[in-house]
């Protein structure tokens, strides 16, 4: 897991960890601390903030689906404008929830993305436009 905040770090995790079939392996708050941990720990899913210091989450993913492209990645956001998620979406997450939404969305996401399906938040849904 992704964010520079704290609090909202360990909000998740115990959103995750009360599921017995996931495992919370890691949490950093920069992006580039979490390109390195993405190397060493090999997750299965990244759950990824964009508004990060270092490197924003845009370019994590980036990077992040170049090096190791089996991690799936899953953006937990503020940002919702519409060109943001398409970009996010074209570098290969397979998921976007945005924060407001992570109590009800996550979990949703995380076995829609685990399984091997695409998850776009409600809310974002609402606003986007069809993809070409």
């Amino acid at each position: 897991m992704v964010d520079d905040y704290r609090p909202f770090r360990q909000f998740i995790s115990s959103i995750l960890q009360k599921q017995p079939n996931l495992q919370v392996v890691g949490e950093v708050e920069d992006g580039l601390e979490a390109i390195t941990q993405a190397q060493v720990l090999q997750p299965d899913l990244i759950l990824l903030d964009i508004g990060l210091p270092g490197l924003n989450g845009i370019e994590v993913a980036r990077r992040i689906a170049k090096m190791t492209p089996h991690v799936r990645i899953v953006f937990l956001t503020q940002e919702s404008s519409a060109e943001v998620v398409e970009e996010a979406l074209r570098l290969g997450a397979r998921g976007y929830v945005t924060k407001v939404d992570a109590g009800n969305e996550l979990l949703a996401a995380v076995e829609a993305v685990l399984g091997g399906a695409r998850f776009v938040g409600s809310r974002l849904n609402e606003n986007r436009e069809p993809s070409p």
